[in-house]
């Protein structure tokens, strides 16, 4: 093989020779396919160099592989023979004797320089692919859109049909069993040609079946003009048949001037038509004619009206191998889509699905897909692919998305190319607004999308998550999470209320706050309980909250389930002579205005806290002099079992803003007695602490004390000492009435409350010796 090595050495980075050689490759495809070898691949864990390596070991050959990361087809392969490695060495390819390499790989790669300067055979993915092809009767699928569906669908027909293709596809197919299979007893290979790096000029095929062609894959092309000739130099090299779609205008006319070629569509030019189409829900059904004859009905699963053409080519070049229409169409009934081809991640009375659609032609049909199966509403989430695809296609990407209701745009998947300034995915979401789409926003942390879409998630919606990129990682976690929320939702019933990733902004008084993964609102002890257990069995987080005044959310918010017990039993207040029995949900103002209504004081200071009965518990809350544990009889509580329990005072042990039991139990209600007391004097005492907090506290949103009062002065007279008062990080605020109070300006995050209450306790420490301790609370992850 040395002759082979030093032709293939000398001809790396000059492609056009390389495609030209053909008796190179008539070499390059014994030394595959007839022979055995040491062979490794550079970037082995990406779709197409897997299918590759997958073929190779089928082949016979000893095959190792270098990425950087790992994949669940990387660990398919290992169990069947790959030798894997988790970066790039160039003594992971010492003892090989050829080299295989995807276009994503740079030049100034380890592996490749070294087998550069030893001067061993070193090839592309797509001519080891061709080489591998040669030995078979050949069908390239090519084309900017549905390659990967077609490639499945063409092989899953000849499969059905009994005659044993071979096959490389450029993802998943569950239908075919893996992306990827040699197959020693049938005679056809049908592979996915890859247009991006105009290696279709590997291929000689006996037959190439073209579905589009448009401007795509700018960073490697010059313009339109430049992937025709690439497409020309592919229909010239097919030596049979050439199967072309005739409602692509740019395919038709680069097809229609060669004599071998047959025509499918919709057109009625073609000379397989498709007519009389339903599309229903995630099906399509319609009528073949070859000719102008009627052949039969097919069915697909698959929905679409793209896919109704890919079938259409696929029914050409089946009949055209001799292949009958009724084994056709039973095949394609059965046909399932490949790995992020319209797949289906989650079914209800929700649905969540995932496309690879990446260019605005293609999430054009996939939205116009999504639409026809009239869900109530069509949810978008979007990552670009590629900055320079973002800047060459952004007015096209503006138009792509009138089908969608609501869109979210995350940034861009680099691909491995280095950003563009100016470019992100705000580009996008900001054509898209100018061309008159009413609900776009841009999303530039890729960890959040799945939040933002959830949130606005309603039963009858669909959620498409599109991209080439790894955005359908975001809808994955949306699908686990809604299978969650669905056993949650069984147990609160419906009765009580669940919403997935809810700003805890909206329920603090600080209004400040990262989303709940999960906010539940249950009515009554038994739901309580039910939700203690399913939490304890799964292993998921549970944080109670009520009227969320005394408390400080991160801006990651709480990944757990965050309970809110409001409404039903917990919103209920009875009066029993000088006792007053609340829920945990009930606001301690409504307490101390039952005490006014049955003539019962003592409880007035309570109309100063702008809680409720379940922090005031938790938090040991107090005002006017008095503290929530003065007034409680007894509390009602569930453990961390979901068991009731029922405590009276004497047995508790409480502690100034503090009250350790409710640290991993859950209180339900509590009975508060006060006193018996005129009418008139109840009233005072609430004007009073209405007047207090009027006057001494701010207006402005806040959660109430931030600090501790130290034994040495009030805290609030202590920042006011050390004059900062005013002082503000970003929209935090000291309050410039009262030193203790950090009021939100609008707009603030958690991270700014943070970061001045730093500023304060250092100033307190470093001036006055004085350690600060903060009263709020201060939960969840930081963003």
């Amino acid at each position: 093989m040395t002759p082979l090595s030093k032709q293939f050495h000398a001809s790396v980075g000059t492609p056009d020779e390389e495609f030209r050689n053909h008796d190179l490759s008539l070499e390059l495809s014994q030394f595959l396919t007839r022979e055995r070898h040491r062979i490794h691949l550079v970037g082995v864990a990406g779709s197409g160099m897997s299918g590759v390596a997958a073929l190779l070991l089928e082949l016979g050959h000893t095959v190792s592989g270098s990425d950087k990361v790992s994949t669940l087809e990387t660990e398919r392969l290992q169990r069947l023979g790959l030798r894997f490695h988790g970066q790039h060495q160039a003594e992971h390819a010492s003892d090989a004797e050829l080299v295989i390499f995807s276009s994503a790989i740079k030049s100034d790669n380890l592996i490749l320089a070294s087998a550069r300067n030893s001067g061993k055979l070193m090839v592309r993915r797509a001519e080891a692919l061709a080489a591998i092809m040669r030995n078979k009767r050949a069908i390239l699928i090519a084309g900017m859109h549905g390659k990967t569906t077609t490639s499945a669908m063409a092989a899953h027909v000849l499969r059905e049909a009994g005659l044993h293709p071979s096959h490389y596809v450029g993802a998943e197919i569950p239908i075919l069993g893996s992306n990827a299979h040699w197959d020693s007893r049938g005679e056809y290979f049908v592979g996915e040609g890859d247009e991006s790096d105009g290696t279709l000029r590997c291929f000689n095929p006996e037959h190439a079946l073209i579905l589009n062609i448009e401007e795509e894959h700018l960073d490697f092309y010059a313009d339109l003009g430049a992937i025709e000739k690439v497409f020309t130099q592919l229909i010239d090299q097919t030596r049979g048949t050439v199967f072309y779609n005739a409602d692509d205008p740019n395919t038709a006319r680069l097809c229609a001037r060669r004599n071998a070629t047959i025509s499918y569509g919709l057109s009625e030019k073609a000379c397989y038509r498709g007519n009389d189409i339903k599309l229903r829900d995630f099906a399509s059904i319609f009528c073949v004619y070859r000719h102008g004859e009627k052949l039969g009905e097919a069915t697909l699963n698959v929905p679409g009206l793209h896919n109704v053409q890919n079938a259409l080519g696929v029914i050409a070049l089946a009949s055209e191998l001799a292949i009958q229409f009724d084994k056709i169409a039973d095949s394609l009934r059965k046909f399932e889509h490949a790995r992020r081809r319209f797949e289906i991640k989650y079914a209800s009375d929700r649905f969540l699905v995932d496309d690879y659609a990446h260019h605005p032609t293609e999430i054009r049909a996939t939205l116009k897909t999504a639409k026809s199966i009239r869900r109530r509403r069509l949810l978008t989430m979007f990552q670009p692919h590629r900055f320079s695809r973002t800047k060459a296609l952004r007015r096209e990407f503006g138009s792509a998305f009138d089908d969608a209701d609501r869109v979210v745009i995350t940034d861009v998947y680099p691909a491995s190319e280095t950003p563009i300034p100016g470019i992100s995915g705000q580009t996008i979401a900001d054509e898209i607004a100018r061309h008159g789409h009413c609900d776009v926003r841009y999303e530039p942390r890729l960890e959040w999308v799945h939040r933002d879409v959830g949130n606005m998630l309603e039963s009858g919606d669909l959620v498409l998550s599109l991209g080439a990129g790894n955005i359908h990682e975001q809808l994955s976690i949306l699908a686990a999470d809604l299978v969650i929320a669905e056993k949650l939702k069984a147990i609160i019933g419906g009765s009580g209320d669940i919403r997935l990733y809810e700003p805890l902004a909206k329920h603090t008084t600080l209004r400040v706050g990262g989303p709940a993964r999960f906010w539940i609102e249950p009515r009554d002890e038994n739901t309580f309980a039910g939700l203690i257990r399913f939490c304890r069995r799964e292993n998921l987080p549970l944080f109670v909250i009520g009227r969320g005044s005394n408390l400080l959310v991160r801006d990651g918010g709480i990944p757990g389930v965050v309970v809110h017990p409001s409404g039903g039993d917990f919103a209920k207040i009875e009066v029993k002579g000088n006792e007053i029995i609340a829920g945990v949900g009930a606001k301690l103002r409504e307490v101390a205005y039952a005490g006014k209504a049955a003539g019962i004081g003592g409880l007035e200071w309570m109309e100063g806290i702008p809680g409720a009965v379940g922090g005031s518990l938790r938090m040991n809350a107090g005002a006017m002099g008095s503290q929530t544990f003065e007034k409680v009889v007894r509390i009602r509580y569930l453990d961390a079992n979901g068991e009731p329990h029922t405590k009276t005072r004497d047995e508790l042990e409480v502690h100034y803003r503090n009250f350790p039991l409710l640290e991993n139990n859950f209180a339900v209600s509590a009975v508060f007695r006060g006193h018996p007391a005129p009418v008139e004097e109840i009233i005072r005492k609430l004007e009073a602490s209405q007047e207090k907090r009027r006057t001494t506290q701010p207006a402005a949103k806040s959660a109430g004390c931030i600090f501790k009062n130290p034994d040495s002065c009030p805290a609030g007279k202590l920042v006011d000492e050390l004059g900062l008062k005013n002082s503000s990080v970003g929209r935090a605020r000291v309050s410039e009435v009262h030193g203790n109070f950090i009021v939100n300006d609008g707009g603030a995050t958690a991270a700014d409350m943070l970061e001045l209450i730093e500023q304060i306790k250092d100033a307190a420490r470093t001036k006055r010796g004085i350690e600060l301790e903060t009263e709020v609370q201060i939960v969840g992850e930081p963003a």
